[in-house]
């Protein structure tokens, strides 16, 4: 059973065909650690997660790389607030994101950062210059001219130049309103690295381009990010990078994740409705989190409701019982191995939910569905063979719960 996904780029759901038959090499935008990782940021990254762990669990090989940006505008005005240097509070913040993920069970390959990929940033942005793609503003500052890009808006469907307008603070120095910053001449305050251009630091665009092609390649499969990405961060990014690499698509598949909200609102730093990570761990615990984002689609929308959380700390309390009573079963000397008809039919059953999750995991990481199987096959545990006792289904239960398990996490 072959895996589909939804393409951003294409608007459409297509088959999963890596480069490498079996390698597939993603990416997926990381924090900007300016301040404490919340929820919104922790169901994007473990969406991307069980779509991770489903591919792997298909047989491909998965190369993971998702950044930290160490340097930037919020890392700098924060440290500003609190009197103190940008990398003391890139280190704090950092530390706290590597900590929620290890307590989520979210494992990553690559976690490049900004601060220590300067050199092949400048070596970029040099050669979007030589190539005719970028220039030099007074200022020092480096701009992407767009106007010599045929198919921008391709990502997001923003066809018209009027809906490119971006970083208007400094129009005064670009050529078009659309153009953006591969490089920021420094300001006073302000970190900064020698270029050939002066002093400063890479734009915020700059860094996923060049990082992300340092450890997959100049072409891959798989790019991801919160919706909020698609423009003006990700459709940016394509254009430099086909414009660096000249190869088209960059990417092959975009895959993009709802928002979370909370009372209908996205949950985000500046609307001031924000629950951290670290708390609603230590408040549910990481498998909990983990089944109730399993339980929304990653393209669509998902509530933060805490009765809905409550509720699948109950279904997590199941889950737990159900893999004890199989492990019970399976180690008892007094368990039954022969089938009655019944028990046939019990086991046809398991098939069934087996497939129904794999059906629903193979069409674009539908999770939901994949949610329903589950439930039905712990109902099925404890309705059907935990009163049986016998060791031939809950061998067969217990091998199908461990795949899952995997997935889900």
């Amino acid at each position: 059973m072959s895996i589909a996904l939804y393409n951003t780029l294409t608007k459409r759901i297509e088959p999963l065909e890596p480069l490498d038959r079996y390698i597939v090499k993603a990416y997926f935008c990381g924090p900007t650690v300016y301040d404490h990782t919340h929820l919104g940021h922790i169901r994007a990254y473990l969406a991307f997660d069980f779509i991770k762990r489903y591919i792997v669990a298909k047989g491909y090989s998965f190369i993971h790389v998702q950044n930290i940006t160490d340097i930037d505008d919020k890392i700098i005005k924060r440290s500003q607030e609190e009197g103190t240097t940008w990398n003391v509070i890139a280190e704090r913040y950092t530390r706290e994101y590597l900590e929620v993920l290890k307590a989520l069970n979210i494992n990553i390959d690559i976690h490049p950062t900004v601060s220590s990929h300067i050199n092949e940033i400048i070596e970029f942005v040099q050669k979007l210059i030589d190539k005719g793609y970028a220039y030099v503003a007074s200022s020092g500052s480096v701009y992407f001219d767009l106007s010599v890009v045929t198919d921008y808006g391709k990502l997001s469907g923003r066809i018209s130049s009027d809906e490119w307008r971006q970083e208007e603070e400094y129009l005064h120095e670009k050529r078009h309103p659309y153009d953006f910053a591969l490089w920021k001449a420094s300001k006073p305050g302000e970190p900064w690295w020698e270029s050939p251009w002066g002093r400063g630091r890479p734009g915020w665009h700059t860094e996923c381009a060049v990082m992300s092609s340092k450890y997959l390649g100049p072409q891959f499969d798989i790019h991801g990010g919160g919706q909020d990405l698609i423009f003006p961060h990700h459709e940016n990014e394509i254009a430099m990078a086909e414009a660096a690499f000249g190869i088209k698509p960059w990417v092959r598949y975009w895959i993009h994740v709802g928002y979370l909200t909370i009372r209908g609102e996205k949950m985000s730093k500046s609307l001031g409705n924000i629950i951290y990570a670290k708390e609603a761990i230590d408040k549910w615990g990481a498998e909990v989190l983990r089944l109730w984002t399993f339980s929304a689609h990653y393209r669509k929308q998902i509530e933060f409701n805490e009765d809905i959380l409550n509720q699948y700390r109950e279904v997590h309390k199941r889950l737990v019982l159900a893999t004890e009573s199989l492990k019970k079963i399976i180690r008892s000397s007094n368990a039954s191995h022969k089938l009655s008809d019944s028990e046939i039919s019990v086991l046809k059953l398991l098939e069934e939910i087996n497939m129904q999750f794999h059906e629903s995991m193979s069409n674009d990481f539908n999770t939901p569905k994949a949610m329903e199987a589950l439930n039905s096959l712990i109902t099925t545990v404890f309705r059907d063979i935990e009163p049986k006792e016998n060791q031939a289904l809950a061998l067969r239960a217990y091998s199908i719960l461990y795949s899952i398990d995997k997935v889900v996490g």
